[in-house]
């Protein structure tokens, strides 16, 4: 299961159709009366109150989170139909509502017996560009942070096969909630198949989890000693943030519009040669890969301490492993990249840095934002580039054992950026990387130069010789301006 732009997709043509979650009756409020909402997590208000900052303004924020699988042999709409409502009706956050109340944002779901699908037909389209064209339209003109619901579904609908759907608003889920939709649908369209019932693992609230840790944390004050690793961090730094350590030619205060590109790193041979590796050296595949890009970035010009923002899940192997929702925090990580510093060395520091970021994850991200950095905390972004880095083995998602037969993909986009962001996933077919960038001439060649020098630097750490892929994605718009300005596109054969 691999994550690039939904523009690259593989999707063979076919008949659109689209379910859309129908509201209850306007004057039924969601579920419960009095004291029954619940508060948002810190995430979703921020999310939300970035939305509603951004709305009118010319640079609005918006994103969306989809993910696509096949279901094999003429599709059985009816018990399709099923599987989806029984996958929202699952997951209470997807049938949620947010509202203000005296300033906070709380949300209340609708009663899973109360809602119903409303079908569209949407069309046939012949060509596979015409399919990515339009669904990538049609994400950013239904999915609204404001509105409800906040996802769509829907399939593109051929003799043999089906091509599934669905895309939602950050504000209900986060990356590792994609393998779980495509584990409940699939599995709930088999069982509506064959008519019984779904055989699913048992699986928490969000919403619960949300007020829970929003709850909890209510009282924290900027001198609390919960924020004594993000205070020590900021010291040392100089910033709450840990600036994207390469010119991306941007200006202060300003958003642009993003390129978004993948590539793999490493075939599935490469990749197991070089986890191999890094248990050698002492670490985990995942610090293998930091380690690498931080050598990477040393090698462009970057500084000699690589500092960045690392989102952890908090999902753990509970109720919430096999839940929808945005189980996120974002710690700050941090470690020396000496001129010299053999791979074993370099690994000590990689697992040390990580293991103390752990120690203090309990404290959402968003809250020590606002209590050490309320300068930056009204903006609708982060306030300059920031180095983030995301890693994600999908091996050992729910369902990864079916991979191969549901073909699942994940996309992101984002309407405006002012920095870099790069995530790597690892599956049977190897190691990848998606990277959202801001699209600007000097952001292209900075980025290029990245990518070159971190494929360099994984295969020099695997010890193989692996012949390179050419990138999943490298739009044709893209393209055309690199071969405009002379400059080779990112992810290119080599």
């Amino acid at each position: 299961m691999r994550q690039f732009p939904l523009e690259t997709l593989r999707v063979a043509p076919g008949r659109l159709v689209e379910w859309r979650l129908r509201s209850p009756d306007a004057r039924q409020a969601p579920d419960g009366g009095p004291g029954s909402a619940r508060r948002a997590s810190s995430n979703q208000d921020k999310h939300f109150t970035s939305a509603e900052q951004s709305r009118g303004s010319d640079d609005q924020v918006a994103s969306w989170v989809a993910v696509t699988f096949e279901l094999s042999g003429p599709l059985d709409r009816t018990a399709l139909e099923a599987a989806l409502l029984a996958f929202v009706r699952r997951h209470e956050v997807l049938r949620c509502a947010f509202q203000r109340l005296a300033g906070d944002l709380s949300c209340a779901s609708y009663p899973p017996e109360n809602l119903a699908l409303d079908t569209a037909e949407l069309g046939e389209f012949t060509t596979t560009e015409a399919v990515r064209s339009f669904l990538a339209d049609r994400f950013r003109a239904t999915i609204d942070t404001l509105g409800w619901p906040l996802f769509t579904m829907g399939a593109v609908v051929r003799d043999a096969s089906s091509t599934v759907y669905l895309a939602f608003d950050h504000i209900v889920c986060d990356g590792v909630s994609m393998p779980n939709v495509v584990h409940d649908i699939a599995r709930a369209y088999t069982a509506a198949l064959d008519g019984r019932e779904p055989e699913l693992p048992p699986t928490g609230s969000y919403l619960d989890f949300a007020d829970t840790q929003r709850r909890r944390f209510l009282a924290l004050t900027a001198e609390d000693a919960g924020l004594d690793h993000w205070r020590a961090y900021t010291e040392r730094a100089g910033a709450f943030f840990p600036p994207f350590p390469l010119d991306l030619g941007v200006e202060p205060g300003r958003m642009y519009p993003i390129v978004n590109e993948a590539c793999t790193l490493l075939d599935a041979a490469g990749a197991a040669a070089f986890d191999q590796v890094c248990r050698d050296a002492g670490g985990k595949p995942f610090m293998g890969v930091m380690a690498a890009l931080a050598r990477s970035l040393r090698e462009a010009g970057g500084p000699e301490v690589y500092r960045a923002l690392m989102p952890v899940s908090e999902r753990g192997d509970g109720p919430w492993r096999h839940a929808v929702g945005w189980f996120v925090n974002t710690m700050p990580i941090e470690f020396p990249v000496t001129p010299g510093t053999d791979l074993p060395e370099l690994m000590a520091h990689v697992k040390a840095a990580f293991t103390e970021m752990i120690r203090h994850v309990d404290v959402p991200f968003v809250r020590a934002w606002e209590l050490l950095a309320p300068e930056h905390f009204a903006a609708p972004a982060w306030p300059y580039p920031v180095n983030f880095f995301s890693y994600i083995d999908m091996r050992r998602c729910p369902g990864a054992d079916h991979h191969e037969v549901w073909r699942p993909t994940t996309h992101v986009w984002s309407s405006r950026a002012n920095g870099a962001c790069l995530w790597f996933q690892r599956d049977d077919e190897g190691l990848h990387m998606n990277v959202i960038h801001v699209d600007t001439p000097q952001a292209r060649r900075t980025m290029t130069g990245l990518e070159q020098i971190l494929s360099r630097t994984v295969l020099e750490i695997s010890g193989t010789v692996v012949a390179r892929r050419p990138s999943v994605s490298t739009l044709a718009t893209l393209g055309t301006l690199r071969q405009q300005a002379g400059v080779a596109p990112v992810g290119a054969a080599r």
